[in-house]
């Protein structure tokens, strides 16, 4: 079974300092490999709390170096090695999450069977899955990067954070979306809006997109709500994210 257990559905700094909506990222279950996909504060008590055994992962992934995108990847790591114990999981990174301003502890890189450094536009494979990742996002001075995991039958999306670019509609050719959605307007913040995503849903035409990150006013403003205003505008299935959903595709 294909399934996204989200482990969070809010982000930036409110939701991060308040955890009126987690942060934990989610569960990725696709075609035989298990991971961890963006593991923020939160993941690895939220883990637990949706029934998912850490040690049966097969690695984590983290888009980019931000606290709500990767401050439970050590305790993960911890978690899903059995501190160190086993030899187990892949872990994937950009450089600048890696080197210049490391978020994954050294002492804990010795516990895992690979870690990479990711590139812009590039192929992995975690377990039997492939995936690539995209251009650089416009994300500040932050390296971020969405990807592609290309299952057997199903081509699964992720945008993380980012301004809107026209980039994003050439790359994202996806069955199953999953779109950062932190902003109810735009702004000079660089972030995607309601009317970015619009329009990403739009051109990209998935069979599902899935609506998560969401900041305070999103919150507010209702994260179902606008899901049917975008699956209204768009003419495609559209979903938002709550903590704990499990999305089985």
């Amino acid at each position: 079974m294909n399934r996204i257990t989200f482990l969070g559905s809010g982000g930036a700094r409110v939701m991060l300092s308040t955890q009126v909506l987690a942060t934990g990222g989610m569960i990725i279950s696709l075609d035989d490999t298990h991971f961890s996909l963006d593991p923020g504060p939160g993941a690895l008590v939220n883990i637990f709390k949706y029934n998912i055994n850490p040690t049966d992962l097969h690695g984590i992934i983290i888009s980019h170096r931000h606290l709500d995108h990767s401050a439970d990847v050590n305790v993960m790591i911890e978690a899903m090695t059995k501190s160190g114990l086993v030899k187990s999981g892949q872990v994937f990174a950009p450089s600048d999450a890696l080197d210049t301003d490391p978020v994954i502890l050294r002492y804990l890189r010795k516990y895992l069977k690979e870690i990479t450094c990711l590139l812009p536009l590039s192929n992995y494979v975690i377990n039997n899955l492939p995936f690539t990742t995209s251009m650089p996002h416009h994300h500040g001075n932050e390296e971020t990067y969405g990807f592609l995991f290309h299952g057997r039958n199903t081509v699964l999306g992720y945008i993380p954070d980012t301004a809107f670019f026209p980039g994003l509609l050439d790359f994202y050719k996806a069955d199953v979306l999953v779109v950062s959605m932190l902003r109810l307007e735009k702004s000079n913040v660089l972030h995607l809006s309601v009317n970015d995503v619009e329009v990403i849903i739009k051109s990209v035409r998935p069979r599902i997109t899935i609506l998560t990150h969401f900041g305070f006013q999103i919150y507010q403003k209702g994260p179902e709500k606008i899901a049917d205003y975008l699956e209204e505008k768009t003419g495609l299935k559209v979903i938002a994210a709550a903590d704990g959903l499990e999305v089985d595709f």
